[in-house]
């Protein structure tokens, strides 16, 4: 294989002993056009899991986070998968999903990583999780890095040849057409979007040289709170009713001041009881919150507002920042409901990839 590097001692490139580095992706808001990266357009549908590179060398199997965390002890089904069906030398980039109702279930691979022994086992075997396999880096303790994704590509394809769940080759296709169908209708199911890679792209570790396009909708939600003066408000506290309760499910981004000053039109302090407390933690609002002081929220009379959000649902709440676009109202908080997009699908087997 060109340019490829001698194996360490561990049956791996030097350069892949972990924990490995991974290529990245920027944001983007339309669909790029043939021409923005190096060759043809390659689509692949962005997973709502955990970015999970596998390696099996010398020592065996472990799995590891694109932060560096190994990941190997909470997820042994997966670990077992590769150890019988990678062989060692390999390295493989992927997503670790957990299917549930239907649709990918974010808070199920939460779960996994705050689960204790005792637990961890009883996960495993209500909420198996998959293994969806995009990229490979290394084939028989060579580095394939260097090599263009085209042949990357069919390196991984049959490296996964005669898988099984759960392991699984996550698809991909250079026909925009095909493409724009996946970005319209594969959302139900949580995946987030698209990932647009150029197939004489190299793999490149750190870079953000891929594409991400994310799929957004219109949803109402109900602002029960802001962050800020009730005739200043800085960002939304959004509300959804859950279990028969309104919960705080995301937060918005900072409001732009002509969006602010439209918004406070509408905003009422609460005219009795509260269901929210004045002060709540700053992961309370979002899951990347590491902030351990308690945010100050004011609380509002609860006013329906629509919002774009994307399809990263927790099952609890949004995991991305909304968009305010308007509020609304006309429209009774009562009568909003979960929005369609995150409501869960008739059941489906664990560790099939949905298409």
């Amino acid at each position: 294989m060109a340019a490829a590097r001698a194996p360490s001692v561990s049956g791996l490139p030097a350069g892949l002993v972990p924990p490995p580095k991974v290529a990245l992706a920027r944001a983007v808001t339309r669909m790029p056009r043939a021409g923005t990266l190096s060759g043809t357009l390659s689509y692949e549908p962005k997973w709502d899991g955990y970015r999970c590179i596998a390696i099996h060398d010398d020592h065996g199997v472990t799995l590891w986070s694109r932060q560096g965390k190994e990941l190997t002890g909470y997820f042994p089904e997966l670990t077992a998968a590769f150890a019988s069906e990678v062989p060692p030398g390999c390295v493989v980039d992927g997503e670790a999903v957990i299917w549930a109702g239907g649709r990918l279930d974010f808070s199920a691979l939460q779960q996994r990583l705050g689960a204790g022994a005792k637990t961890l086992s009883g996960l495993v075997r209500q909420t198996p999780a998959s293994y969806v396999a995009f990229d490979v880096l290394a084939v028989a303790g060579h580095d394939a890095r260097a090599l263009p994704l085209s042949e990357r590509r069919a390196l991984l394809e049959e490296l996964a040849r005669g898988w099984a769940p759960p392991l699984s080759l996550s698809p991909a296709t250079t026909d925009p057409d095909e493409a724009a169908r996946w970005f319209e209708d594969l959302p139900h199911t949580g995946i987030e979007g698209l990932v647009i890679k150029g197939i004489d792209q190299p793999y490149t570790p750190g870079a953000r040289s891929w594409l991400k396009l994310k799929h957004r909708e219109t949803v109402e939600i109900i602002c029960g709170a802001v962050i800020g003066p009730i005739t200043e408000p800085r960002e939304v506290v959004a509300g959804l009713v859950l279990d028969g309760e309104l919960r705080i499910v995301g937060r918005s981004t900072p409001l732009k001041t002509a969006a602010a000053r439209e918004l406070a039109r509408w905003l009422q302090p609460p005219r009795g009881a509260h269901p929210w407390p004045p002060a709540v933690k700053g992961t309370t609002l979002d899951r990347f919150n590491r902030d351990k002081e308690p945010v100050a929220l004011t609380l509002v009379e609860p006013v329906a507002v629509e919002v774009s959000a994307d399809t990263a649902w927790s099952g609890r709440s949004f995991r991305h920042p909304l968009r305010v676009l308007r509020a609304r109202p006309e429209l009774s908080p009562t009568d909003i409901i979960l929005p369609d997009m995150l409501r869960p699908l008739r059941p489906a087997r664990a560790n099939t990839v949905e298409q």
